[in-house]
């Protein structure tokens, strides 16, 4: 059966890099689907980045970039934590956070205005001094 409201998976890459588990590379890619993948949304693609240092001296050893695209508008969210649940939990947030800025821009066409020397309107002479 064919349906008009399918959407297309979305294109986002998830790498790691340090010693990240299995576990958590699961954990994560469940809940950034979850985040880019709900309806409604444009066109998603990008790439999130987990990262676990080496050294154990460091207070969050867990780190997260995400750079994504969402319908043209670009997301970009870093995250650390003491633990790689952790991380995963508070970059969903923050990515579902910025993905609605970012398609609620996309919704509306917000965009900043053009100034006036690349061909954005220019200001009412009817408040200008010296205007008739």
């Amino acid at each position: 059966m064919n349906s008009d409201n399918t959407q297309a998976k979305p294109a986002v890459r998830l790498r790691s890099v340090g010693a990240v588990e299995e576990e958590t590379l699961a954990y994560a890619r469940t809940k950034i689907d979850a985040v880019v993948g709900r309806t409604g949304l444009p066109a998603v693609s990008g790439e999130v980045r987990l990262v676990r240092a080496a050294a154990h001296h460091v207070d969050r050893p867990w780190s997260a970039t995400a750079d994504l695209r969402v319908g043209g508008h670009p997301v970009v969210v870093m995250v650390e934590e003491a633990t790689g649940t952790a991380l995963v939990d508070r970059l969903q947030d923050r990515l579902r956070r910025q993905t609605d800025k970012a398609a609620h821009a996309w919704d509306h066409g917000h965009r900043p205005a053009a100034p006036p020397w690349r061909g954005g309107d220019l200001p009412s002479a009817a408040g200008a001094p010296g205007a008739a």
